[in-house]
């Protein structure tokens, strides 16, 4: 990951990234990550984005969500990532869930732009959405990886702590994926559904990202309309 994002495009679905052009060296194990991924707070007068931003054609709401901070409260705590990795699903979309009409599974994908669109896949891990554009239309972005900001400490027991030691755990290896990001933000099934415009989770405006630092490529994993 090393604090880059990404935005992938193609002629049915589109995913984003974006990257710095010169990554940093990491340091050693243990106190050496914890040293380079020193937490940021998130700033108290971080402005929430409005239902407007995911009102927006999706295209446009992945690229813009890139650099943007997502932040969960859980148990007290705050944790936060900054959005660096997203794919757009659009009306029409072979590779989207609304792509064969509106079901129980994927109903809130057609609620009103800036809710959570939450699902249960491979029998095993949670994905997790923005919903986008008008009721009714079915529209979405897949959040594939954050950078952690806030709570590095219970992201990595979230992800680690039941199945192996946290001890020799790499900071780039939470958060990097689609699942790993739900896991280490404690996302499952009761989060669909949930309000973004709200306090338990929602997006701050964050940085803006150089479009020279955006790039895009086909979706990872789709095959069925790329």
């Amino acid at each position: 990951m090393r604090g880059s994002v990404n935005v992938k495009r193609s002629k049915e679905g589109h995913s984003v990234s974006a990257r710095n052009s010169a990554p940093q060296a990491l340091p050693s194990p243990t106190d050496g990550w914890r040293a380079h991924f020193a937490e940021r707070p998130v700033l108290p007068n971080s402005t929430k984005l409005p239902r407007s931003f995911y009102l927006r054609p999706t295209v446009q709401v992945a690229r813009d969500l890139l650099g943007k901070y997502l932040v969960r409260r859980y148990r007290g705590k705050s944790l936060a990532g900054k959005i660096v990795e997203a794919e757009a699903y659009c009306e029409g979309d072979p590779a989207s869930h609304s792509y064969r009409g509106k079901t129980k599974r994927n109903e809130v994908m057609y609620w009103k732009g800036g809710h959570f669109y939450v699902y249960f896949t491979y029998g095993m891990h949670f994905c997790a959405n923005v919903v986008t554009g008008k009721e009714g239309v079915g529209e979405a972005v897949l959040i594939r990886a954050v950078e952690p900001i806030n709570g590095l400490e219970v992201m990595t027991k979230m992800r680690f702590s039941r199945h192996q030691s946290t001890t020799h755990q790499s900071p780039l290896n939470i958060t990097n994926g689609p699942a790993k990001f739900c896991e280490a933000f404690g996302i499952a099934r009761e989060q669909n559904g949930t309000d973004l415009l709200g306090n338990e989770i929602y997006i701050l405006k964050g940085e803006k990202i150089s479009p020279s630092r955006i790039g895009r490529s086909a979706r990872i994993g789709v095959t069925n309309g790329r």
